[in-house]
């Protein structure tokens, strides 16, 4: 049986990249988002599809770099999490570190685990969403039967 998220807690969305699946840091990843006390709401692998990565990245669909992007997020699956807790959307953000891996500071997932692969294309481990709206938004992109 599929629940709806609970709405007196707040959520976020996490993407654990392709990059991340690929190199087996899954584990690692969710591991450090419960051991700072969050819940793993709804949990899930997929290999994304263009309509949905358009969705996910609205803002950014008619940038030269979508299509770069499109497929690097479409090359291998990933895992797709609504985590919840207290204060959820700023301590994700927080634990996952900077955009960029290679200036991220250590101790942060993309700090620890992100680097520059000269690909053209930032391969940052995972995504976490920016605000509470936008994870309300991503939320229903990602989890459509939790709505």
């Amino acid at each position: 049986m599929i629940q709806a998220l609970d709405p007196n807690v707040e959520h976020t969305l996490i993407l654990i990249k392709p990059d991340a699946y690929r190199r087996g840091l899954t584990g690692e990843i969710l591991a450090r988002f419960e051991r700072k006390g969050y819940r793993l709401a709804a949990l899930k692998v997929v290999v994304a599809d263009e309509q949905t990565l358009r969705e996910h990245y609205a803002e950014h669909a008619s940038k030269h770099f979508f299509t770069e992007l499109a497929s690097y997020m479409a090359s291998a699956p990933m895992v797709v999490a609504a985590l919840a807790g207290e204060q959820v959307v700023a301590g994700a953000r927080t634990l996952v570190g900077a955009t960029q891996p290679t200036t991220a500071d250590p101790g942060t997932i993309r700090g620890d685990f992100g680097r520059d692969w000269g690909s053209g294309c930032v391969e940052n481990v995972i995504h976490a969403s920016d605000s509470r709206a936008a994870a309300e938004r991503e939320l229903a992109i990602w989890f459509p039967e939790l709505a």
